[in-house]
């Protein structure tokens, strides 16, 4: 292990992201993201590499599609509403099997909301708001270090599978400074010539579009897109799990919210009732398998989120009928606290007791 710094998670991002051979940023001020920007506008100056501030979110994620096009690493920033705004071309990204990585640091919505942290946009980066079949990778870090980490797994999994990916974190996160190292990228380089629109010499010409106006042609680029969404969903679905051993109830979360569950976790196995934590690192593809897994041997799961219950479909959808699933959530305001989501699991997990004859709660 190397020496660790105090790091803001906004800042911990655009340094990961210059590691790993980002080589243009494009984004456009909101808050609770700007220091990602605002960062990067200096160092890639100084490393002359291609920062543009634009006109607008649409016009940032439509260069970052255009340079990502050419074989560029491409990174772009933003915050909930805004990224409302690039839906369109993250549609457009996943048809023509672009990589491309879009931070995410969510703030209150719906609408315009406020700058107040929130979990809002689960849906938004696991279902999208573009249009047709198409699916964005989502990674969504807990701590500074996986903002680091998980910045770097983004650019590998985006260039394996040409493929947009979604780095979601709230807030909180995003303006958080704790102790973090920022490593060397831990991944390899993936060769992408063979599809990337670099002037075409002697090899025969190429083009990228999203118009099909055959419907043959389509059906055939959706079916491979499919395969691609199959292997990933085979593949890369990732997560981690906090004292579920032996766990009776299980308390499901992401993101920031995972270190609440895991404190109050560690409070009840304190006072001897087996509770443990599962956090998908992956909400897109989701771990339906492992929890699946997990929730026939258990009793309980309570799902905790800072919105109305986004996961809460997901979880539910894992367990199917093998326990029972409960929520605790707040969308917007004060974070859901210790004490307060103590409170909350008390009333919901002493009815679940008696009602199966093992009241100890």
């Amino acid at each position: 292990m190397g020496e660790k710094e105090l790091i803001k998670g906004n800042i911990a991002i655009a340094r990961a992201a210059l590691n790993c051979g980002c080589s243009c940023y494009f984004g456009y001020p909101i808050t609770p993201q700007t220091e990602i920007g605002e960062y990067l506008s200096l160092e890639m100056q100084k490393q002359k590499l291609a920062y543009v501030c634009a006109e607008s979110e649409i016009g940032a994620i439509n260069m970052a599609l255009g340079a990502a096009s050419v074989g560029a690493k491409v990174m772009v920033s933003s915050s909930s509403c805004a990224v409302g705004l690039m839906q369109e071309t993250l549609s457009y990204a996943a048809s023509d099997q672009i990589p491309l990585v879009l931070v995410n640091v969510m703030r209150a919505g719906p609408g315009q909301g406020y700058i107040y942290p929130s979990q809002g946009d689960y849906n938004q980066a696991t279902v999208g708001g573009g249009n047709g079949d198409y699916r964005t990778i989502g990674l969504s870090p807990s701590t500074v270090q996986e903002c680091i980490n998980f910045t770097y797994k983004a650019f590998y999994l985006s260039q394996v599978y040409r493929n947009p990916v979604i780095l979601l974190l709230d807030g909180l996160l995003g303006q958080m400074s704790e102790g973090a190292e920022i490593t060397k990228n831990p991944y390899p380089e993936i060769d992408n010539s063979s599809w990337r629109l670099e002037g075409k010499g002697q090899r025969a010409s190429r083009e990228i579009h999203s118009l099909e106006p055959e419907q043959d042609v389509l059906n055939h680029h959706i079916a491979l897109l499919n395969k691609k969404y199959a292997l990933l969903e085979k593949n890369e679905p990732s997560w981690e799990e906090y004292m579920c051993d032996d766990a009776e109830i299980i308390i499901t979360a992401f993101g920031t919210m995972t270190r609440y569950a895991k404190a109050v976790c560690k409070q009840y196995r304190e006072d001897g009732l087996k509770f443990g934590v599962f956090r998908p690192i992956t909400l897109y593809p989701f771990p339906y398998r492992r929890l699946r897994e997990l929730s026939s041997k258990v009793k309980l799961i309570i799902d905790l989120e800072m919105n109305t219950g986004q996961m809460l479909k997901d979880v539910k959808l894992a367990a199917l009928s093998n326990s029972n699933v409960s929520f605790i959530g707040k969308p917007v305001g004060d974070w859901l606290k210790k004490d307060e989501i103590i409170e909350r699991i008390d009333k919901i997990a002493k009815g679940f007791y008696e009602h199966f004859s093992a009241s100890n709660i």
